[in-house]
């Protein structure tokens, strides 16, 4: 540094930042030989810490505002120096400023796949990613703890270091959040409130606090997704009615078959069998079935004849389709009486249920109610 340079720095007496950067966290005030002249201004303008070191010993932090600098407010520095009489000028100390402003958009992923442990999937590895952001809470440890004495300390610097603490953390979280593999993605905004906590937890040490945390995508291998969409559309619906529409698929298209009537012959053995194979496989779901029914089916060359169905009206309120099994147990309870109203394909209207043949034999079969007591 040159005498000019030399002497401007001797009559400077003003320590401020003015930060130009959207990515500068720790910035060293430069000073010539370090010397600072009894009396300077030091200005901490919003969003900002001041941190003075004494011989790489940390001393006064100051929070945002203007200071004459006294010895009355800087005592730790006194305290260092001996300043027993009084303040003496010119005196040596690096001062650092510390942006406190969040940073915020700083990216986040899981450079190798995390492997979990579901109890329906097994073992399952998964990638995720996002984003989060922090803020500086207290200065004097940041730059113990991270930043060091390096002039100028950015961002760029840091995120390695967050980076890793983030995924590791994530990966405990996801362990302990007792989600099964298939609500993971479903529930990030709530993953994301507990990586809040959990890292905040971590992150105190530094100086330092996470302001948020977003996982904005969870993916795992193709495969182990078609197996989860499959198992949850299963577990949605009835076992013997996806049998039977399986069933009822492999005829229609047996039908379509070029070949004629020995080819649908034969898809129609492919459907039955569809049929038999799903119902064992899945029987297991169905906590009611004790063992699995084997049926053996006679094919005919003819188009199976639709379920008949139907339908009732009591109390002005339509109720169905069922079933003429249904229709047995619902006249048993009362549900439906002779003068009930049904209705079913074919009819041109509704018709009281002792009129329909399919009610005959139900209401032959099923006892009248027993005669009063006495």
């Amino acid at each position: 540094m040159g005498l000019w340079n030399k002497l401007m720095n001797e009559l400077i007496d003003i320590i401020d930042w003015v930060d130009n950067t959207n990515n500068t966290i720790v910035w060293k005030f430069p000073r010539y030989e370090n010397e600072i002249k009894m009396g300077a201004k030091l200005i901490v303008r919003e969003s900002q810490q001041a941190v003075f070191f004494n011989q790489g010993q940390m001393a006064d932090v100051y929070k945002p505002g203007t200071y004459t600098l006294t010895t009355e407010n800087m005592p730790i520095l006194t305290t260092l120096n001996g300043w027993k009489y009084g303040f003496h000028s010119p005196f040596k100390a690096d001062v650092f400023f510390v942006s406190t402003k969040q940073f915020i958009g700083l990216k986040w992923g899981t450079q190798n796949p995390i492997t979990l442990n579901d109890d329906r999937f097994g073992m399952v590895e998964m990638r995720a990613f996002g984003s989060f952001g922090f803020q500086i809470t207290d200065a004097g440890k940041f730059i113990k703890e991270i930043a060091g004495t390096n002039s100028e300390y950015s961002t760029e610097k840091i995120l390695t270091q967050l980076r890793g603490t983030v995924v590791a953390k994530f990966t405990d979280i996801l362990g302990e959040s007792d989600l099964t593999i298939d609500k993971i993605a479903r529930n990030q905004d709530e993953i994301g409130k507990i990586a809040i906590d959990k890292l905040n937890q971590e992150f105190v040490s530094y100086g330092l606090r996470l302001t948020m945390f977003y996982v904005e995508n969870v993916s795992m291998p193709e495969e182990l997704k078609k197996e989860i969409f499959e198992y949850s559309r299963l577990n949605a619906i009835d076992m013997q009615k996806l049998a039977q529409f399986k069933t009822a698929k492999s005829i229609e298209k047996a039908a379509e078959n070029q070949n004629g009537m020995p080819g649908w012959g034969v898809g129609m053995g492919v459907g039955m069998g569809l049929n038999q194979a799903m119902t064992n496989a899945f029987g297991h779901m169905n906590a009611a079935q004790n063992q699995m029914q084997q049926t053996t089916t006679t094919i005919q060359h003819t188009t199976p004849p639709p379920l008949t169905q139907f339908y009732s009206a009591v109390n002005g309120q339509q109720s169905g389709p069922y079933t003429v099994d249904q229709l047995a147990g619902l006249v048993s309870n009362g549900t439906i009486k002779r003068e009930t109203l049904v209705w079913k394909t074919g009819m041109a209207e509704w018709a009281k249920a002792e009129t329909v043949a399919e009610f005959s034999n139900i209401f032959l079969s099923t006892p009248p109610p027993p005669p009063p007591v006495g």
